[in-house]
């Protein structure tokens, strides 16, 4: 039986990882991205390895169109939504750009939602499939450079762990993942400290067994999630005090 996986943001360096990753004969992969040239070259990788691959350029922010195209899809074994993108706080402290944080919200956010609403029937329908959202390690403790893309990456955390109590009765799973820093051009744009960072093939093949296990939450690297962990225990001042040691501070 043909499996069908769904990867948004399949130009990304955790996406498109994940699309070859999971690339072999007798699954169908559906990639969507933005950059043309960067998505035929994961799907160019992808057939190579035995798949069937359709594309779709789409801006996720655009929920109309996104709608629209999820929703004139067949059933859907495994979706994962990763597009994403992240902003920070000024060299000098000033406060993100509006529109950028308006941007991001819309992409981490808001446009995630929209997809798991448009799949959900479908999968409802006939009693099972599987939804990865993209959050991060971020999600457990804001750090003071980052205060819109922790935001948004603790409201997809929290969505997602509403959902598997939700949908879990209904044969339909949700996993929460949980990356620390991954090398990509968004990660390098980050400011601060970046400690065991990974490969996307590493993170790919670590979330891909994850999805397999029906992990509630895949995070890592340890030691990096334990600690993050710690931070969302611990009283808030003792917390701030680490991540400015840490070289987490403007």
């Amino acid at each position: 039986m043909l499996r069908r996986i769904l990867i948004t943001g399949a130009t990304g360096a955790i996406g498109g990882a994940l699309a070859e990753a999971y690339a072999q004969p007798g699954v169908e992969l559906l990639l969507h991205g933005r950059d043309i040239p960067r998505l035929e070259a994961v799907a160019a990788r992808c057939r190579a390895r035995g798949a069937w691959v359709h594309t779709r350029v789409l801006d996720v922010r655009d929920f109309t169109a996104m709608r629209d195209w999820l929703h004139g899809l067949d059933a859907l074994d495994l979706v994962i939504l990763n597009a994403g993108m992240n902003t920070h706080v000024g060299p000098g402290g000033e406060a993100e750009d509006w529109d950028t944080v308006q941007a991001l919200l819309d992409v981490n956010l808001k446009a995630v939602m929209l997809c798991v609403q448009a799949v959900l029937p479908a999968m409802r329908a006939r009693g099972r499939g599987q939804i990865a959202l993209l959050s991060s390690l971020a999600a457990y403790f804001g750090l003071p450079a980052t205060p819109a893309y922790c935001a948004s990456k603790a409201g997809l955390k929290a969505y997602g762990e509403a959902l598997r109590g939700w949908l879990a009765p209904q044969g339909i799973k949700v996993n929460v993942v949980m990356p620390g820093y991954v090398e990509s051009p968004m990660c390098a744009a980050m400011p601060g400290p970046k400690p065991f960072l990974w490969a996307p093939e590493r993170a790919a093949a670590l979330i891909r067994r994850g999805l397999a296990h029906d992990r509630a939450r895949i995070s890592f690297p340890f030691p990096l999630n334990w600690g993050s962990w710690w931070l969302a225990v611990l009283p808030a001042v003792v917390s701030q005090r680490i991540l400015h040691w840490l070289g987490y501070g403007i």
